[in-house]
C-alpha cells in the first residue's frame, strides 16, 4: 500500500500536461483544434485574436479600447469560439447548413458586448452570405440583427440594406426569432425606425418631399400584412396584432408631425386623428396625449384657438387621470403659451403656475426653472398693462391706485377695474 501510495505521489507529469501549464490559452486551444482536424476553425479563430490584438497596438494610449482584456486572455469567450466554430466545421462536413448558421448566429449573438460588436457583425454576415444556408431562417435572423446593429452604429443605408434583404426572405414564411418572437414582426419595426431616422436627416436638410415619401414607405411597412389565426395561435395573433397597432400609430404620429413641420396642417391633422382612434383603441394614455398636443399645435397654427384649448384640456384630463405628471405639466404650460400669446396674461400666469407647482413636486428642475420665468414673464406684463392704463386714463381713481402701488411696491392687489387690455393683476 505504501508502495503504491509513493507511485502516485511521484507521479511524473505528461508532456502535454506541461504544455497545457505552461503555454498560452491561445497556443493551447489552436493546438487542441490542429490536432481535432479543425483547420478551418483554427483559421477563423486565429484570425479573429490577431484582428483583436492589432486593433489594441494601434488604439490610443489610455483609451477604453487600449485597456481592456485581450480576447485571447478571456477564457470564456475563447473556449465559446473553439467550441461553436469546431461545431460548425463538423455540421459542414456533413451538409448540415442549418446547424452550421445556428451556430454563427449563436456566436454573432453571444458577443453582444459593445467592445465585440466587431465580433458579432463578423459571425452575422458569415451566416447570412453564405453560398449554402443563406435563404435559411437563421440566416434571415442574422440580417435581421444586422439591420439593429448598423442601425445602432448610425449606419442607416447599410441597416437599410440588411433589413429589406431580411423582409424578402422572410416573405410568406411563419418564422419565429431565437427569442420566440415573429422575425418578419422584428424587422419591419426595425425598417420603420430606420426610414424615420432618414427622414430626421432630410428634415433637418428641409427636404419635406424625400422625408415624406421615406415615412410613407415605412408607414406601409408597418400597417402591411396581418397575422391571422390560422398560422399561429390566439395569444401569438393578439400579441402581433398589438405590435402592429402600436408600430401603427407610431408611423401615422410621425408622419403628421413630418405634414405639420412641413405647413400641410390639413394633412398633419387627419394623421393626428388616425393616431388618436389607434391610441383609443389600445388604451395608450402616452400616445393619445401626444397626439392631442401635436393636434393642438396644427390648429393653433391655423388660428383655430378653441379647439386647440379644447384639445389641451382633453391632454391634461388624459394626464391627470392616468397619473402621467410629466405630461400635465407640459399641457398647463402649452395652454399658458397660448393665453400669453394673446395677451391675457393672467390666464396664462395661472397655467404657468400650475404647471410650476406639479414640476416642483416631481423634481424637475428644467421645468421647473422654465415655468418660474414663464410665470413672472406673464405676471410682468400684467403688471405693465394695468401701469400704462392707469396713466393714459389719468383718473383720480387711477392715480390713487398709482400713488398706492409707489408706496407698497408690488405688495398690495390694485383693482380690476382699471382700463386695459389685460386681466386682473398683480403690480
Amino acid at each position: 500500500m505504501e508502495e503504491t501510495f509513493r507511485d502516485k505521489s511521484t507521479r511524473v507529469p505528461s508532456k502535454a500536461e506541461v504544455s497545457r501549464f505552461r503555454n498560452s490559452l491561445k497556443q493551447n486551444t489552436c493546438v487542441e483544434m490542429l490536432q481535432e482536424g479543425y483547420h478551418r476553425s483554427f483559421s477563423e479563430l486565429f484570425s479573429l485574436l490577431s484582428c483583436d490584438r492589432k486593433q489594441r497596438e494601434t488604439a490610443e494610449p489610455g483609451s477604453a479600447l487600449s485597456l481592456q482584456t485581450p480576447l485571447e486572455e478571456q477564457r470564456d469567450k475563447v473556449e465559446t469560439l473553439r467550441r461553436h466554430l469546431s461545431w460548425a466545421e463538423q455540421a459542414e462536413r456533413t451538409g448540415s447548413w442549418t446547424v452550421v448558421c445556428d451556430q454563427r448566429l449563436f456566436l454573432g449573438r453571444y458577443f453582444s458586448a459593445p467592445e465585440d460588436l466587431w465580433i458579432s457583425l463578423h459571425f452575422y454576415h458569415s451566416c447570412a452570405d453564405r453560398e449554402h444556408g443563406g435563404l435559411l431562417k437563421p440566416a434571415s435572423e442574422a440580417r435581421a440583427c444586422m439591420a439593429e446593429l448598423y442601425l445602432q452604429q448610425g449606419k442607416l443605408q447599410q441597416a437599410k440594406q440588411q433589413a429589406e434583404l431580411c423582409m424578402l426572405q422572410a416573405e410568406n414564411r411563419v418564422w419565429l426569432d431565437s427569442d420566440g418572437h415573429p422575425l418578419k414582426l422584428r424587422v419591419r419595426k426595425t425598417l420603420w425606425r430606420i426610414c424615420s431616422r432618414m427622414a430626421d436627416l432630410l428634415l433637418d436638410a428641409e427636404d419635406y418631399k424625400e422625408a415624406l415619401s421615406l415615412l410613407r414607405r415605412g408607414h406601409s411597412m408597418a400597417t402591411e400584412g396581418r397575422w391571422t389565426q390560422s398560422v399561429c395561435s390566439l395569444s401569438m395573433c393578439v400579441f402581433i396584432s398589438d405590435e402592429d397597432k402600436q408600430m401603427e400609430a407610431e408611423a401615422v404620429y410621425q408622419l403628421g408631425l413630418t405634414y405639420q413641420r412641413a405647413g400641410d396642417h390639413d394633412n398633419a391633422k387627419q394623421f393626428f386623428n388616425t393616431c388618436m382612434q389607434i391610441c383609443s383603441t389600445r388604451v395608450d394614455a402616452h400616445g393619445l396625449g401626444k397626439s392631442y398636443k401635436a393636434m393642438a399645435r396644427s390648429l393653433e397654427s391655423v388660428d383655430n384657438i378653441l379647439e386647440a384649448v379644447q384639445c389641451l384640456e382633453k391632454l391634461a384630463d388624459i394626464s391627470r387621470s392616468n397619473g402621467l405628471q410629466h405630461n400635465l405639466a407640459d399641457a398647463y404650460m402649452c395652454l399658458g403659451n397660448i393665453y400669453y400669446k394673446r395677451n391675457q396674461y393672467m390666464r396664462a400666469s395661472e397655467y404657468f403656475l400650475q404647471g410650476y407647482e406639479i414640476a416642483c413636486k416631481l423634481g424637475d428642475v428644467a421645468q421647473l426653472e422654465k415655468a418660474q420665468v414663464m410665470v413672472a414673464s406673464a405676471r410682468a406684463h400684467c403688471m405693465i398693462g394695468k401701469y400704462s392704463a392707469d396713466v393714459q386714463s389719468a383718473t383720480p381713481t387711477a392715480l390713487q391706485q398709482l400713488l398706492a402701488w409707489k408706496e407698497t411696491r408690488g405688495r398690495q392687489k390694485l383693482s380690476a377695474n382699471s382700463t386695459g387690455n389685460t386681466d386682473t393683476a398683480w403690480y
